[in-house]
């Protein structure tokens, strides 16, 4: 396995921008680093009870990652009213029915619509659930002409007919090997899914989106310590979560928050804000999402905050280059879903996201599933590509690149019906 990513590194790096040549993607070029204990709280003392973890060492971690990562909530905002644009579309033959929900936000003279797209088995009563970000709009998912398009900002991509930071019609369903709708379907789960940026999009703006509806007078962009925009896009789960609870065709208790990417950051945050969530899935999240901080393998905390500043909150630059500051690393927002399942994912070419760096991550955070009597992960070797392993967390390394690919979502679903034991 060494040697396998050692000679995917090579041939990849020539094709890789500046920016990801010139960052580490060498084992041997990884620092010697100690991560901080998960178990051991602030005052020093150590966690081991659940219980003693759910009253000291989980709001402690809660609070840190608030303040120094992903910028804290500094508002409650809650729906003020629920739009159903099409209650029962027939879907895929018959087999599914269609649900497209509009959720609107209202303080002042502020307005905000997060449109919700749901597909549901047909006449199944109660169902599990899937819910999570797409990246371009609600339409992208399936090639259903009767999915709305969204009207929010979409960032420029001609190639799949975005233009003027519009969709048009020729995007519609350029994300649906991504999503396969059809299979989760037939395999008894419901899906739904948000467009990213009707919560906020995905740009260093912070003057539309859901942001300044927690702006005082004069205040132009989030305080250092509040959201970024990955705290709002959780926020945003947090509130389908509560539209969820309350459809009669959901059973809100196997609601499994899930996320690729950059929204893979999005579900885990989430799934450590609002213990609703089941269960979580973090697909190729990568730095500040499932990797290891101070590996400084691929992405870093120097290079990401560069990149994308509007993720995070300000307090994060300080820990540029500065792994080794960090009061928290990812291990520890990982042991945050505890003791709900956990699924994490890599990918063999994806050595941007660190895929040694999410695993070690996963096998960390198993320390805090052990306080509920529970096994995270099984092993504590990395597994060779396609080879799944899982106790109460999940993990495998697919073939291949940065993707969410129909393999990996037949892992999710059969995990799912492992863990939550869902009736067929």
């Amino acid at each position: 396995m060494k040697y396998l990513v050692t000679i995917i590194a090579l041939l990849i790096s020539f094709n890789l921008p500046a920016q990801q040549r010139s960052v580490n993607y060498d084992e041997e070029e990884v620092p010697n680093y100690t991560l901080p204990d998960v178990l051991v709280s602030e005052n020093g003392r150590r966690i081991k009870n659940a219980k003693r973890w759910e009253k000291i060492r989980r709001p402690e971690l809660l609070e840190l990652f608030g303040q120094e990562v992903y910028g804290e909530i500094p508002v409650e905002i809650e729906i003020a009213d629920v739009i159903v644009h099409e209650e029962a579309g027939e879907a895929y033959d018959g087999l599914a029915v269609r649900r497209q929900v509009e959720l609107v936000f209202v303080k002042d003279d502020l307005e905000l619509s997060v449109e919700l797209l749901m597909y549901l088995p047909k006449d199944s009563g109660e169902v599990p659930l899937f819910v999570g970000y797409n990246f371009n709009g609600n339409h992208t998912v399936s090639d259903d002409p009767d999915i709305r398009l969204t009207e929010s900002w979409v960032r420029d991509n001609p190639s799949l007919g975005i233009v003027h930071n519009q969709v048009t019609e020729q995007s519609r369903g350029v994300s649906s090997d991504r999503c396969p709708i059809e299979k989760i379907i037939e395999a008894g789960y419901g899906i739904a899914t948000i467009y990213c940026g009707d919560v906020d999009p995905d740009r260093d703006n912070f003057q539309d989106g859901i942001h300044p509806f927690s702006y005082q007078l004069g205040q132009f962009r989030p305080g250092y310590g509040e959201w970024g925009t990955i705290s709002a896009w959780a926020w945003g789960l947090t509130k389908a979560m509560d539209y969820l609870s309350t459809d009669a065709d959901v059973d809100s208790s196997k609601v499994i928050v899930f996320g690729h990417s950059r929204l893979g950051k999005a579900a885990l945050w989430a799934a450590a804000l609002d213990q609703r969530f089941a269960m979580c899935i973090s697909n190729n999240s990568g730095c500040m999402g499932a990797a290891l901080s101070r590996r400084q393998f691929g992405e870093t905390v120097g290079s990401i905050t560069k990149a994308f500043p509007h993720w995070f909150c300000e307090n994060l630059n300080k820990y540029a280059s500065r792994e080794e500051n960090l009061p928290v690393d990812q291990h520890m927002l990982l042991a945050l879903v505890a003791p709900r399942p956990l699924y994490v994912t890599s990918a063999t070419e994806d050595l941007w996201a660190d895929p040694k760096g999410e695993f070690l991550s996963a096998v960390e955070a198993g320390k805090v599933y052990q306080l509920y009597g529970l096994e995270g992960l099984p092993v504590r070797e990395m597994p060779g590509p396609d080879s799944p392993v899982s106790g109460t967390i999940a993990y495998h390394i697919r073939t291949g690149e940065h993707n969410i690919t129909t393999y990996d979502w037949e892992q999710f679903v059969d995990f799912a019906n492992t863990q939550l034991t869902t009736e067929k």
